[in-house]
């Protein structure tokens, strides 16, 4: 099954950021861009356990320039996580001016480049840009479904199966 790009895009943005300023994502960046595309589209999609893995998985790192309103920007991430020290990614949903919404501290609108300028977390290096992914890319093979359970408990359950956090 195909979902109308154009849609689904505008469907994600006003679902994100209509949490911006919500603390439920914290370390959950990529469950945030995940629920925004999903949930306000009635779909599933897959990808990969974190950021890291979905921006290897859709091939990130050769669209380098100015990302495109609704791609997924990624950015390498490393730090500790659950015991374990790695990049685990970082990822925001492009705006259409050259800003990127996206789980931080909290949800939380930037300019794409000056997501590098953040402060991390204590022991966490500050992010690096890698690069975006149109939506289409990341909407293959997606199916319909419909979704039950409120959003960040659901990541927070999901990101405890997954890391054991």
């Amino acid at each position: 099954m195909s979902f109308d790009v154009a849609t689904c895009g505008v469907n994600a943005r006003t679902w994100a950021l209509a949490h911006e300023g919500s603390t439920a994502y914290a370390t959950r960046c990529l469950a945030f861009v995940e629920d925004a595309i999903e949930r306000s589209n009635d779909l599933e999609m897959f990808g990969g356990d974190d950021a890291a893995e979905s921006a290897r998985l859709y091939g990130a790192v050769g669209n380098t320039g100015a990302p495109p309103a609704d791609a997924l920007v990624f950015y390498e991430s490393v730090g500790e996580l659950f015991g374990e020290r790695r990049d685990w990614g970082h990822v925001g949903l492009s705006l259409d001016d050259g800003r990127v919404v996206h789980a931080w501290d909290r949800v939380r609108v930037d300019e794409y480049r000056a997501l590098e300028a953040l402060t991390p977390a204590t022991a966490w290096e500050p992010l690096r840009w890698v690069g975006w992914v149109p939506l289409s890319r990341v909407l293959e093979g997606a199916r319909p479904r419909t979704w039950d359970e409120d959003p960040a408990t659901a990541a927070a359950r999901m990101q405890a199966e997954r890391f054991g956090g």
